[in-house]
């Protein structure tokens, strides 16, 4: 039987938000909303605040927090509204709180996390930039305060559901050979490179098998979604590069599978629904029903695999040259493809001009070892000076090298 427990949800406007609170909703008995936390969407906090009726509301942004906190009274809610970071590092840590929900996009999420791992919170980490910025502070940080780490992202998830119960701490030590990331390919898996120079925001933004937010899906389209992936695959499961590999899986339909040095291969299968493993993670050790529907295998009927094309889509190699440098080039990697998608999405810089600046940056930024949170957001910010710098460059031409 589980018991009420209290939840934060950080991100909670966004698509992991939604899809948290849809499967909150069908267990009202079992999850409290403790507080919602998001950027700046304030039309759309509202409506939540007034639905689940959570103590406390942040918004990164003030100005939208004034304007959230005027229309929460004028509804007569009680809901405290707090704002900045402070605020979310304070509904991320508070002792009343059980599980922290980590769903916000962007290096905004990291301060958050790391207040839920220190406070010893249950932590459903859907932040990428968490561990691909900071993956050896943030493991710290949840050994040394007791926390419980779950993914949410549906790759790692899987690969956490078919892991030993006990992991050990190197994968060969539990009888593990290697991780197979599946990747959907995207949008563009069969596109040449001339189809792809003509790529544009609206037709990226369309993925074959997911709902996902904007720039998650472009993440996808380029498969650094994927090479992200490997990152955070690598400090989740103390996994060496080398023991990590990417298949293509258009289907979506295998999540993620470990390789046993017996010959044993273990998969998750399952719809591409991201409340399969928010459900997971929320009843972890229990089970409870997602909404989300059975899987016909029947209908399937195949499933296919295919190498990943590093040629056609160079962000996974970067992702693999900056995970294997170490340091902060990670950091850097992950800061400067939020610029240039951002740049992309607002029709300033071609598809294939992505992967050039961030190839740009590795070769131009100087990688150091990590040491603090503030070193972190010394590099962010330079990094992301950098790629707004470089940006001019990359306007007004189709292809750039670099």
């Amino acid at each position: 039987m589980l018991k009420l427990q209290k939840i934060t949800i950080l991100g909670s406007t966004g698509t992991i938000g939604l899809q948290t609170l849809d499967v909150i909703e069908r267990h009202a008995g079992f999850y409290e909303v403790y507080a919602l936390a998001a950027n700046s969407n304030v039309d759309v906090m509202v409506k939540q605040c007034l639905q689940f009726k959570p103590k406390i509301a942040v918004l990164l942004n003030e100005k939208s927090s004034l304007d959230l906190s005027v229309k929460l009274k004028a509804a007569g809610s009680r809901t405290t509204v707090l704002s900045g970071m402070a605020g979310l590092e304070q509904v991320s840590s508070d002792v009343e709180v059980d599980i922290v929900m980590a769903a916000i996009v962007g290096a905004a999420g990291l301060k958050p996390a790391m207040a839920a791992a220190h406070a010893g919170k249950r932590i459903l980490l859907a932040n990428k930039e968490t561990l691909v910025m900071a993956g050896s502070l943030f493991m710290q940080a949840v050994k040394a305060g007791g926390a419980t780490l779950l993914p949410i992202d549906s790759e790692h998830n899987a690969i956490f559901q078919v892991m030993p119960p006990q992991q050990l701490s190197h994968l060969s030590h539990s009888g593990i050979r290697r991780i197979l990331l599946t990747a959907s390919g995207g949008p563009f898996r069969c596109y040449s490179q001339t189809q792809l120079e003509a790529v544009t925001p609206a037709l990226a933004l369309k993925h074959p098998n997911w709902v996902m937010g904007a720039k998650i899906t472009i993440d996808s389209a380029t498969l650094m979604n994927k090479g992200l992936e490997v990152i955070e695959a690598h400090w989740l499961f103390n996994a060496k590069p080398e023991q990590i590999d990417v298949v293509v899986h258009p289907q979506s339909v295998i999540h993620s599978m470990v390789e046993y040095i017996d010959g044993s291969v273990l998969a998750q299968l399952g719809n591409p629904d991201m409340r399969t493993p928010i459900a997971y993670a929320l009843a972890y050790p229990n089970r409870i029903e997602s909404g989300v529907s059975s899987l016909n295998l029947l209908e399937i009927a195949k499933l296919e695999f295919e190498a990943p094309d590093t040629k056609r889509f160079p962000c996974l190699q970067l992702a693999y040259d900056a995970l294997n440098a170490g340091g902060t080039a990670p950091a850097i990697l992950n800061t400067v493809n939020e610029v240039a998608v951002e740049a992309f999405l607002n029709n300033r810089i071609h598809f294939l001009n992505i992967p050039a600046l961030i190839e740009k940056a590795l070769n131009s930024i100087q990688s150091e070892p990590v040491s603090s949170l503030e070193q972190l957001q010394d590099i962010d910010a330079e990094a992301r000076q950098f790629a707004q710098n470089n940006l001019l460059k990359f306007a007004h031409k189709k292809v750039l090298s670099a």
